[in-house]
């Protein structure tokens, strides 16, 4: 039984299939209450048999629908939707609605060849940000790879797939299922196939081998199984990303080999330290690696023993008859000598907390990023090192911010940084060219949202009517379809009304005033109907309408009273 047509949770309606992995189909589709373009993937029958998975699949696509990023794929829904087989047997079949990226996987790019070293570094500072957004929200991907990477028409990174990846780790599936989810063994990380505990340092070393394999056009591990592939990651040093593409710069070669260091604490901690040194490496600077110290209390240390832990210790100790007090227990006014005196310095402590006043002043090590919107980028670098801060550049469209000038920086203006820190300083080429899309006969939101997205500006909507345009679908866009504009550009909307003008037809003859309703510009259906109460003769005039003139629906039916003699 096909998927096409069929209609989930009675608003999402299943479309062309546009990719097939392991676990899962996908469709495009519409949310026929919003009005949207959706893709819709449907997830293997036989995995919703698992009553586990399905309550983790569904805690864990609640979990990545509250994240709301520009690299991140959005979740919308998701859920389950019970059907029918021609046996009669009835299945589930669960289902995610996500955001529609109209572009390409990464996996598909890699597949033409090694990447540029400056498009592989524009892509991959596209995932570690991604990642640094899931990270601090508490979510490990744990499934990074170039086929869950999108890059859309206008060169922007997506990553998708968040939470997936657990929902099927996490509970009883089969071996066999949970390596189709997690796609191959190419991407594992060396705690990943030993079967061990994974943290956020999983994604940024699968993030290295998806840097690998853009620069080197290939993964830096093959083998005749998936078993051999993972033994390599757990054992084996992977050559230089340059002794395949000898293009490779040995910055980035430094930056990849420290990012698929076998021990965890050996490679990247954070997707932040990942970035900057990839940016350094772009420039042709090696970056100075320091080893993670893992004796501290930092974001990986060992917990500390466990309440319920303490309570056993306890009672063990309460409950041993070979302990015998030796101390008598000391008189009560002690006792409540000490909780007064603990008291005092309680109230004390918090008079003092609430009569200190906020200081303004930053600590000798700590800079503040000042605002640099409008400036050129000679002068906000000179602006950042007034501050001993660096800069970096970057650059993107802007159809409000001239040319040459700073759009934004990130981090943004006001916050507080370490000299160490580099600033990077979006640019602005400017308004970019770009063709009006064809949007003659879409949905008005369609009609937005294709607009939009070549950073055009949707403008006012006009009404007018039709005789054969559904209403609500758009006759026309100004400026028109296919004329060339800069992105910023106000694009305004003539939409259908599904009306048509009925004019005044009483007083004509039967035969005009029906050739008039079936005209291309009407469309109307006429219904001749005699009037026996009419004196005048046969074929008279029309003596009146069943519809006042004026706009009526499309294809109305208007009766034509006339003289029967």
């Amino acid at each position: 039984m096909t998927d096409e047509g069929r209609l989930l949770a009675g608003r999402y309606r299943v479309g062309a299939h546009i990719g097939r992995g392991g676990m899962s189909d996908v469709h495009i589709g519409t949310d026929s209450r919003l009005g949207r373009t959706v893709a819709i993937k449907l997830l293997k029958s036989s995995l919703a048999a698992d009553p586990a998975f399905r309550t983790r699949f569904r805690q864990e696509a609640q979990a990545a629908a509250r994240m709301a990023h520009p690299t991140i794929v959005r979740v919308f829904d998701a859920g389950e939707e019970t059907i029918v087989e021609s046996s009669g047997h009835e299945s589930q079949i669960p289902f995610i609605v996500m955001e529609y990226v109209d572009g390409r996987l990464l996996k598909d790019i890699i597949r033409e060849g090694p990447l540029q070293a400056d498009e592989a570094v524009r892509i991959i500072d596209g995932v570690l940000t991604a990642l640094e957004y899931s990270h601090r929200a508490g979510v490990v991907h744990r499934d990074i790879k170039p086929g869950n990477i999108m890059i859309t028409r206008t060169g922007q990174v997506k990553v998708m797939d968040f939470g997936i990846a657990r929902a099927i780790s996490d509970s009883s599936t089969t071996v066999a299922q949970t390596t189709a989810i997690l796609g191959t063994a190419s991407y594992f990380s060396p705690e990943q196939a030993k079967g061990e505990s994974v943290d956020a340092r999983t994604d940024l070393y699968s993030t290295g081998v998806v840097l690998f394999e853009m620069l080197a056009g290939r993964a830096p591990f093959r083998g005749e199984s998936p078993v051999a592939v993972a033994y390599q990651h757990v054992s084996e040093t992977p050559v230089k990303p340059s002794s395949i593409n000898p293009k490779v710069s040995p910055a980035l070669d430094a930056v990849v080999l420290h990012a698929l260091a076998k021990d965890r604490f050996d490679r990247y901690q954070s997707a932040v330290d990942f970035r900057a040194d990839v940016d350094l490496a772009a420039g042709g600077q090696i970056p100075v690696f320091h080893s993670a110290d893992d004796s501290g209390g930092g974001l990986f240390a060992a917990a500390p023993l466990s309440a319920s832990a303490s309570e056993l210790a306890l009672k063990q100790l309460s409950e041993d008859e070979s302990m015998v007090r030796t101390q008598r227990r000391p008189p009560v006014i002690w006792i409540w000598a000490g909780i007064l005196s603990v008291v005092v310095i309680v109230l004390s402590v918090m008079i003092w907390a609430f009569s200190l006043t906020p200081s303004s002043d930053l600590p000798d090590n700590s800079r503040r990023v000042p605002s640099l919107t409008g400036l050129s980028y000679d002068q906000a670098q000179t602006s950042l090192l007034d501050q001993d801060l660096a800069a970096i550049r970057a650059e993107e469209p802007s159809a409000t911010v001239a040319k040459d000038q700073v759009i934004r920086t990130d981090p943004p203006a006001g916050t507080i940084a370490q000299p160490t820190d580099l600033i990077r300083v979006y640019i602005s080429t400017g308004a970019q060219p770009v063709d009006v899309p064809d949007v003659t006969n879409q949905p008005l939101a369609d009609a937005q949202t294709a607009i939009t997205d070549l950073g055009l500006t949707p403008g006012s909507v006009t009404r007018e009517n039709s005789p054969d345009v559904a209403a609500g679908l758009v006759l026309r866009t100004d400026p028109a379809a296919a004329s060339m504009e800069k992105t910023g550009v106000t694009v305004n909307f003539i939409v259908s009304s599904g009306l048509v003008a009925l004019p005044d037809l009483e007083g004509q003859a039967l035969s005009a005033a029906t050739d008039l309703l079936n005209s291309a510009d009407l469309q109307l259906i006429s219904i001749p109907t005699p009037d026996d109460t009419c004196p005048l003769e046969a074929g008279s005039p029309v003596t009146k309408q069943s519809l006042a003139p004026g706009d009526v629906p499309q294809k109305s039916e208007v009766t034509l009273f006339y003289c029967a003699g």
